[in-house]
């Protein structure tokens, strides 16, 4: 689900930027995605931080040829004070970096924006999905789906000693961005159609997840049961084109 190289959440964004310079640029939750975006912008530098070894590397390897003296690719945790102390940047990305927290500094997501705050000279963009795991059944065949799949997922990532993904609504979102010295500017929604290669990213990550648990009769379950959701996603992807499901959000945010 996360936004990709000139994703609508990407032209939205400079849409609202407009004739701003980019300046000193942050992309404080990086990925292949984002960073491939950044690097196509007009900025000063860009500094890409990641809490991942794996992701940091496939940054490194995504940014060759691109990748100036003055950018910086950091492995580190927002929960560490130290990391970019001092340091201040015209505009601070946080794609899907919200959620994604949850895996590397449980209980943290509060903090974040107060901890950006510092860092952000003119504006701070948020994107992330309204959360659609913790909510009730929906009622639509393809929204069904997709919760059953989340639901799996996460049940997997529990079940080898890992944390998934806590995501926030977007009025979470606003109300820490104010409490934490933000004035929130725009918001906008955007209804996401889920495809197969969604829903085999979500299936196969779960995997060596399952490869890994000593229950082999409840690996063996799991396993029938992804195989099960992909059968079904792809006939119900077949008859309607996607899976409509959900929303992606972007917020725009200036120091107060």
């Amino acid at each position: 689900m996360s936004a990709t190289a000139k994703s609508p959440l990407f032209e939205w964004i400079e849409h609202v930027q407009g004739a701003r310079p980019w300046g000193a640029f942050l992309d404080a939750g990086t990925g292949v995605h984002s960073v491939r975006w950044v690097t196509q912008l007009q900025t000063e530098r860009w500094t890409a931080v990641t809490g991942a070894i794996g992701d940091a590397e496939r940054v490194r390897e995504a940014t060759k040829g691109q990748c100036r003296p003055q950018d910086k690719i950091i492995h580190g945790n927002w929960a560490t004070p130290e990391l970019l102390s001092g340091d201040v940047f015209d505009t601070v990305l946080a794609d899907y970096l919200l959620g994604a927290i949850e895996g590397f500094s449980p209980y943290f997501q509060p903090y974040l924006f107060a901890r950006l705050r510092p860092l952000t000279r003119q504006v701070l963009y948020v994107t992330g999905p309204e959360p659609y795991v913790p909510t009730d059944r929906p009622k639509s065949k393809a929204g069904q789906l997709i919760w059953e799949i989340g639901r799996f997922r996460d049940a997997c990532l529990l079940l080898a000693g890992e944390l998934p993904y806590r995501e926030y609504p977007s009025a979470w979102v606003a109300h820490h961005l104010t409490r934490s010295g933000f004035r929130v500017g725009e918001l906008k929604r955007f209804p996401i159609r889920h495809k197969m290669g969604f829903v085999n990213s979500q299936i196969d990550l779960c995997k060596p997840r399952i490869a890994g648990l000593t229950d082999r009769d409840l690996a063996s379950a799991l396993t029938r049961r992804g195989e099960a959701l992909r059968e079904r996603a792809q006939d119900l992807v077949s008859a309607e084109g996607a899976l409509e499901h959900g929303s992606n959000f972007v917020i725009s945010a200036v120091p107060d």
